[in-house]
């Protein structure tokens, strides 16, 4: 049948080519619908990379936090005497813990204040596996010094430049003057504009109400060799209930899993790409069931010749098939240059993959079949007597 179904092209394709304006209508729609789906996908897919980013990027086996730990959005805290019994354990080698608030930056240029994520590391040992980072942070050793994402908002202010210009520049967090003296890429998130890297000295003098042994983040580095998931499993069972031990990426999935189900964004873009399905069901069904009902006694005469609804359903599914594939070229187009936009206007990290140009390729094609298959209803339906 699939064969037959390219076998019999040219009739389909002339039935949807004698109307030009209508053709042009119904690409238009399914475009459209395509590019809605496009987006919605994107900016859900950008919510989850942009969330867990951060949290991928840390350097450990295992992490500690509080059970009470939904996102980077709300941080909890936790004692750090958690992270000091974990020492007792064999196969650990070492433990650094990372305090994250949301500080108040001001722009060096306009000296309005913006929302940034603080990130307090211990500069003795790495915390991020971003080399950027790493080479940096003796700087991080004095007071007062940051590291800052140049992948951040731009309205941070100009910094990329004024890096680039003088090496380093002054600003404030919180109030308090700060330097900024290296620079990395992380990017921006649904929970964050932008963010800075500073010491565990620097990020309690900005967050003076915070207490030293309450932590947001303990660093578990083990022994090389050792079986992550059976120290995993000691952990577990030996540790209080007040900090759950976890692999960086199942720690990366539990931010996830905030924005997938714990807020409402996540439930409106899938919301958005159901609505682009349906959206493009109803223009192509009305293609469709419009260009039978014009030809009609045609399609009469053809049954009256022997021919079966069998061939009609071929005939009908070429012409869905032939609106997919034109409705779907420049609903991708348009969605690559939409991506890009986007990008330079927020920053987070939306691009084409392969795999969400696939999948809604496929969407497509479901829709335009289903449609075809709910007009072909009104074909069978025609009786050459009555017609003629």
């Amino acid at each position: 049948m699939f064969l037959n179904l390219f076998q019999k092209t040219p009739l389909a394709w002339h039935q949807l080519t004698k109307q030009k304006a209508r053709l042009a209508v119904a690409i238009a729609g399914i475009a459209f619908a395509d590019l809605l789906m496009f987006v919605q996908l994107a900016f859900q897919n950008a919510l989850y990379d942009s969330a867990i980013k951060p949290l991928r990027s840390l350097k450990a086996d295992l992490v500690l936090i509080s059970p009470q730990f939904q996102s980077l959005f709300s941080v909890k805290s936790f004692s750090r005497e958690r992270l000091y019994q974990v020492l007792a354990y064999d196969g650990v080698k070492s433990v650094n813990s990372v305090y994250i608030g949301m500080g108040q930056w001001r722009n060096p240029e306009t000296r309005i204040e913006r929302p940034i994520l603080v990130w307090g590391v211990d500069p003795a040992e790495p915390s991020f596996n971003l080399p950027e980072v790493n080479q940096n942070l003796d700087h991080l050793k004095i007071l007062n010094q940051m590291l800052f994402d140049l992948a951040s908002r731009p309205e941070y202010g100009n910094i990329a430049d004024a890096f680039t210009t003088t090496g380093t520049f002054k600003t404030e967090v919180n109030g308090k003057g700060i330097r900024i003296n290296g620079v990395f890429n992380l990017g921006a998130s649904f929970a964050a504009d932008g963010n800075v890297i500073t010491s565990d000295s620097t990020f309690l003098s900005l967050f003076n109400e915070r207490q030293p042994d309450e932590i947001e983040v303990g660093l578990i580095h083990l022994e090389p060799g050792v079986n992550v998931a059976q120290i995993q499993a000691q952990l577990k069972a030996g540790l209080p209930q007040d900090v759950r031990v976890l692999t960086v990426e199942e720690f990366a999935q539990v931010e996830k899993s905030y924005w997938e189900s714990g807020t409402p964004i996540g439930f409106i873009f899938g919301i958005g790409v159901v609505m682009g399905f349906i959206v493009g069901i109803v223009i192509v069904y009305q293609i469709l069931y419009t260009d039978v009902s014009d030809h009609l006694p045609e399609y009469a005469t053809l049954k009256a010749m022997g021919y079966s609804d069998r061939y009609l359903l071929i005939m009908l599914m070429q012409e869905a098939f032939l609106l997919a594939v034109f409705g779907y070229l420049p609903g991708f187009i348009l969605s690559v240059g939409l991506y890009h936009l986007t990008y330079v206007a927020t920053m987070l990290p939306i691009s084409m993959t392969v795999s969400r140009a696939i999948n809604v390729f496929i969407l497509t094609l479901i829709m335009c079949f289903l449609s075809g298959a709910i007009a072909i209803r009104k074909l069978q339906s025609a009786d050459p007597a009555d017609i003629f």
